[in-house]
């Protein structure tokens, strides 16, 4: 099995750095090439890159993992994701890609920021830099764990006595065909590589649940077996609190804030092309979250009644890759997982890596650094945030779901009501805009530490986005009013 699964990962990797080479002779000339692709992505490529990158392992590990353990109750999680992206694509994609090119070019989302608010400017950037490299550290540190995982489970013991476990080599194995790619195709690699990955993740995703039914009697038979488990186990109400639905729905206020998407949005080539990339962004996106549910509940029916062990309900996908299918096949389903992992991974170094040139390498260190200087160290910063999420990454007891639930959190908090107001809202001042960012950030890590998103005031816990969220858009708009207008971009 391994043979062959390996035969069909290696065709994968080898693809990957093909198109990271081929991306290097097209684009990393420039900072604007290296960073942004040259404002000229094709909609399909920015979409099914804005999705790919978006779903990261938390589609193929923790939303079935999540299924697998709870019944169908989850579902809500991907309902609220797939009402905020489509909110996002409607409000804030169109309206992104013309303000960032009008006001200064931006390359950046802290760049746009100081742009769009002039009388702060360097408070914005800073801010927003250092915020988008502390929570993508631990969102690129929940890539690498459903890395480890997957080498851990389906590899274990292939690589011999390397002095690592088998998770440890699984994140080095992982970083390091992503640390390539990236870091030599830069912007249109990671875009490139997206769209191949979202091609390869929804046809795995379609097809998994599909052999399930096939292999285990059909659709009755699960829903039989499921019922038999637990007779609300397909229920979308049971064990539900009001809290809980609002934990659940309230993911997709995540969407506005998340830089490694929204850029996306930056880079497509015109305007008018945001539409088509927004239709067919929106059905992968259907299909492939139809595609994950079905995962988690046939998974389980699966165990149920065929009784392997699973210890850990995130990894139901990969048992089903190594039970039901050919080795070579098996290699392609978990290409897919790696696809889902990767496209996350490497959107958001590069995103860590712009903000770090632009926002801090650019702005105090070189001004005058040449566009040479600066995609080399884009590159470096590339290799320095990966180091700080393998060494996140390195306890094999981490949940892929927690960790990107913290640090969706933060990101849709902080953000997320800055980029909304800042696009539709002209009485929006600068002073609100970091006033709107530290208390959505703030917010979000104190309600972490103090354990409410687990359980708060005796309940169950309310999600760190929901509080966060409310507080930045209060402080914004309070500031906002209680201030002057802000000076508007000067070209």
């Amino acid at each position: 099995m391994q043979t062959g699964a390996l035969i069909s990962l290696a065709l994968y990797f080898i693809l990957m750095l093909a198109i990271g080479f081929y991306a290097w002779r097209k684009s990393t000339d420039s900072s604007e090439g290296y960073l942004l692709g040259g404002r000229n992505l094709h909609p399909a490529v920015a979409a099914l890159s804005a999705g790919a990158s978006d779903m990261s392992g938390w589609l193929l590990l923790g939303l079935p993992g999540a299924l697998y353990a709870a019944g169908l109750v989850e579902v809500w999680i991907g309902i609220g994701l797939f009402l905020g992206a489509l909110v996002n694509w409607i409000v804030v994609a169109p309206r992104l890609r013309e303000q960032t090119e009008r006001m200064g070019n931006a390359l950046t989302i802290p760049q746009f920021l100081a742009n769009r608010f002039p009388d702060r400017a360097l408070a914005l950037r800073v801010t927003s830099a250092i915020i988008i490299v502390l929570f993508f550290a631990v969102y690129t540190a929940a890539g690498l764990v459903g890395g480890g995982k997957l080498f851990e489970t389906s590899f274990a013991g292939l690589f011999g006595d390397t002095g690592m476990s088998d998770y440890m080599t699984g994140i080095w194995m992982t970083a390091g065909v992503v640390l390539a790619y990236t870091m030599v195709g830069g912007f249109l690699a990671v875009s490139l590589t997206d769209f191949v990955q979202g091609c390869i993740m929804v046809v795995a995703l379609v097809l998994m649940p599909i052999v399930v039914l096939t292999d285990d009697g059909g659709a009755s038979a699960v829903a039989a077996t499921l019922a038999a488990v637990d007779p609300d186990f397909l229920s979308l109400t049971a064990g539900m609190s009001a809290i809980g639905f609002l934990s659940a729905i309230t993911w997709g206020l995540g969407y506005f804030g998340q830089p490694h998407i929204i850029v996306r949005f930056m880079a497509i080539r015109s305007v008018p092309q945001v539409a088509t990339a927004r239709n067919i962004g929106m059905s992968w996106m259907g299909v492939a979250l139809l595609g994950a549910i079905g995962v988690g509940i046939t998974g389980r029916a699966y165990v149920e009644r065929n009784g392997p062990v699973l210890e850990d309900p995130e990894t139901i996908f990969i048992l089903l890759a190594n039970a039901l299918f050919h080795p070579l096949i098996t290699g392609f389903l978990l290409a897919a997982l790696l696809a889902a992992i990767m496209s996350t991974i490497s959107s958001q170094l590069l995103v860590s890596s712009s903000s770090l040139t632009e926002d801090f390498y650019r702005l105090f260190l070189r001004k005058q650094a040449s566009e040479r200087e600066l995609v080399n160290v884009g590159r470096v910063a590339v290799g320095l945030v990966a180091l700080v999420a393998i060494y996140i990454a390195r306890d094999p007891d981490s949940q892929v779901l927690g960790l990107v639930s913290n640090a969706w959190a933060g990101f849709g908090a902080a953000f997320g009501p800055l980029i909304l107001l800042s696009l539709t809202w002209p009485r929006m001042t600068g002073t609100g805009a970091v006033a709107g960012l530290v208390t959505g950030a703030g917010v979000v890590i104190f309600w972490i530490t103090m354990g409410w998103n687990s359980s708060f005031l005796g309940g169950p816990g309310v999600y760190e986005i929901i509080p966060g969220f409310i507080a930045a858009m209060a402080a914004i708009v309070g500031v906002s009013l209680a201030g002057k207008e802000s000076p508007t971009y000067q070209a």
